[in-house]
């Protein structure tokens, strides 16, 4: 009987959305909560709960003060910050990543794998270690790593159409051509680097990391993630007749390069954004897509809302991971998910050769 009440819920072709919405983010609280109080200073979860409680207007004098002000110091000033924009980064990743497979038409895509996260790092580090866009003010790497992101984007996007239609053996082949070649652009700025230090945080920040987030890495991601959602699910239509082809889309009432052009902006901006506070974290617009099909099916309307929310919770549990591993040292992220996500790379390569022969 409970089987039978799980596929119901679960079922791809009707899934209960209401009930796996009220899931995720029952487990998208649980995570926050966990992600604050685990590291290699634990505070327990109950603690945290009466801490962040405690800020609340009203409840000041409610809650006990039966903790010390270095637990308060580690949750407000340090964790919270940091699994909060762990939550941003990882749902604008997952976002990212179904946009970019809307685009291309292959559940392959996505943006460390098709090179758009090479060329937002190699733009950024320019402008991170030379300020080679510091005149555009205190948004300066969030700009530079959206004109990277977006001109490798288009430049793949062109040179993978065949006849009017995308080969995705050549996309893929393209996608990792232009990330070694950006790769190797960001190297050679890396190496030029005016002293030890900005080449240290440089590499470090290369390899995806959410150490030192701030209150205010979290306004420009959050406010681009909200636009860029509410953009994709008023399209979601377009979204689902795209995957028929251009020319079936076209009939069916959507104007397609109007499409595309508004895919590429939105997901060279949600990626341009996120990499410029998080660095190079792969494999999330990978995997979780590819999650949330299996759970709730094709259908954009469903699957934009629940790979944002399942995409902050596995960043935020990553995230966890990369702090405790090697305790008190600390991983980058972005190592971590790319020994996630290779293995589910290959699977979904050979899966996919299997289905078109």
């Amino acid at each position: 009987m409970r089987t039978g009440f799980v596929k119901k819920i679960f079922n791809r072709a009707n899934p209960n959305m209401g009930v796996i919405i009220a899931v995720l983010i029952v487990l998208a609280v649980a995570s926050l909560l966990f992600g604050i109080g685990l590291g290699p200073v634990t505070v327990a979860p109950e603690k945290v709960m009466k801490i962040l409680l405690s800020r609340i207007p009203g409840l000041e004098e409610a809650i006990p003060h039966t903790w010390e002000q270095l637990d308060q110091n580690i949750v407000l000033g340090l964790r919270l910050p940091r699994v909060c924009l762990g939550m941003v980064v990882g749902a604008s990743l997952a976002v990212t990543g179904v946009t970019m497979q809307a685009l291309v038409r292959n559940h392959l895509a996505d943006p460390f794998i098709l090179g758009v996260s090479s060329g937002a790092a190699a733009t950024a580090t320019l402008g991170m270690l030379f300020g080679a866009f510091s005149f555009l003010g205190e948004y300066s790497l969030s700009i530079s790593a959206f004109i990277g992101s977006a001109a490798t984007i288009i430049f793949v996007y062109t040179i993978s159409r065949v006849r009017g239609r995308i080969n995705i053996t050549q996309l893929l082949l393209s996608g990792v051509a232009v990330s070694m070649i950006m790769d190797g652009v960001t190297r050679i700025i890396t190496l030029s680097a005016p002293n030890a230090l900005g080449l240290h945080n440089a590499t470090f920040w290369m390899s995806g990391s959410l150490a030192g987030a701030k209150w205010g890495y979290l306004t420009l991601p959050l406010a681009v993630l909200v636009i860029c959602m509410t953009v994709l699910m008023i399209n979601y239509r377009g979204l689902n007749l795209l995957l028929l082809g251009d020319e079936s889309a076209g009939a069916l009432g959507v104007n397609v390069r109007r499409l595309q052009k508004m895919l590429v902006l939105v997901a060279s901006l949600m990626a341009g954004v996120t990499i410029a506070v998080s660095g190079t974290i792969g494999f999330v617009g990978l995997m979780v897509p590819h999650f949330t099909r299996l759970l709730v099916g094709g259908d954009h309307r469903k699957v934009l809302p629940i790979s944002a929310l399942l995409g902050g919770i596995l960043v935020v549990w990553v995230d966890v991971a990369a702090r405790m591993v090697l305790a008190p040292e600390e991983l980058p992220v972005g190592i971590l998910t790319a020994i996630l996500g290779g293995p589910l790379f290959i699977w979904l390569l050979k899966r996919n050769t299997k289905e078109h022969r």
